[in-house]
């Protein structure tokens, strides 16, 4: 720029450059936010775990191109069966999908996975959609969408609410975060795996409502474990009780099926006890941060912790079992002890 040119002017070019580029910007990004099409597009599943194989099943089956990757080859390799394929390592999967989605069990997972030589941003092409279906820290999700940034790479956080049964009958609720237009694109994705999908708002946003969830979630399933706890200790008959209490308007579907199980002693993790006590312990750690006082979400983690630390792979409702332990009470019993 001339420097005998009036300031003025010179801020007004400047203005008028950057306008430009960032409407060029813009349209690049919106011809990479193309709906994501069955049969046409590749999708990467990182993570065959709990969730992570039911999600990936229908996937599949529903006719999207699928290729799966765990460092478990044997849980990668179910897919198989149904038309999937299996990369052998996280850099295959990432160059050769337009999409990779993952359902990993903790923050450290998802960072090993994406950051690094060997991760998916570093094997990447520019136009990737990266979609993380793990319950994480909010900053976690921004970090990976910084990285993802710094690649060309496009990152949601979509956390996932349901436990296996309804990831294997397409009944979750999502929760997003990220750009809404790359949000909108992948709602052929969305379908398939949810029956109610909701956009919060930028990065972190569905990382950060998935965790107010699941404050509810475990919270309410303390509060039910002491109520069962008391009608035993106070004499009601335990099935009785249990079932009953799932036909009452105040437990919640996500609850009540709980009980069900417990009435049966079927403790078998839908959604294990380990993965709830890691989900209190961000709850509290987001508390802390934002300064939010959470006490009943406090005290219903010491139990949980309790519980979990029993060393069995167990669902989260085995709460029932520390709060019967702590009445006296248990589950072959009826009423007092």
């Amino acid at each position: 720029m001339n420097s005998w040119l009036p300031r003025q002017t010179v801020q007004r070019v400047l203005s008028t450059n950057a306008e430009v580029e960032i409407e060029i910007a813009t349209r690049r990004r919106a011809m990479n936010m193309r709906p994501i099409m069955q049969g046409k597009d590749k999708l990467g599943f990182i993570g065959i775990g709990y969730m992570g194989r039911p999600i990936a099943r229908r996937l599949r089956e529903s006719g999207f191109n699928l290729t799966a990757y765990d460092r478990d080859p044997s849980k990668a390799e179910q897919l198989i069966r149904y038309g999937g394929t299996v990369a052998q390592s996280v850099s295959e999967l990432s160059a050769t999908c337009n999409v990779v989605l993952s359902c990993l069990p903790s923050d450290e997972a998802v960072l090993d996975i994406y950051r690094g030589p060997d991760g998916v941003f570093a094997n990447a092409h520019r136009g990737l959609l990266v979609i993380d279906l793990s319950t994480v820290y909010p900053s976690t999700s921004q970090e990976l969408s910084r990285l993802g940034s710094e690649h060309g790479v496009e990152v949601l956080d979509v956390t996932i609410s349901g436990s296996t049964p309804a990831a294997e009958n397409g009944l979750l609720t999502l929760f997003g975060g990220g750009n809404k237009d790359c949000f909108d694109g992948a709602e052929s994705i969305f379908r398939v795996i949810s029956h109610k999908y909701f956009h919060l708002g930028p990065s972190g946003s569905g990382a950060t409502m998935k965790l107010v969830v699941n404050t509810l979630l475990g919270i309410g399933m303390q509060a039910i474990a002491e109520g069962i706890g008391l009608g035993e200790k106070a004499g009601l008959d335990r099935n009785r009780l249990l079932d009953v209490l799932s036909q009452t308007a105040v437990v919640a579907p996500a609850h009540a099926g709980k009980l069900q199980r417990a009435m049966k002693s079927d403790y078998s993790p839908q959604f294990p006890i380990r993965l709830m006590n890691k989900d209190f312990g961000l709850i509290l750690h987001l508390a802390a941060a934002v300064g939010a006082r959470m006490p009943a979400a406090g005290a219903a983690f010491e139990v949980n912790a309790t519980q979990s630390g029993e060393g069995a792979e167990q669902d989260f409702s085995a709460v029932i079992l520390q709060m019967e332990k702590h009445a006296h009470v248990g589950s072959e019993g009826n009423g007092r002890t």
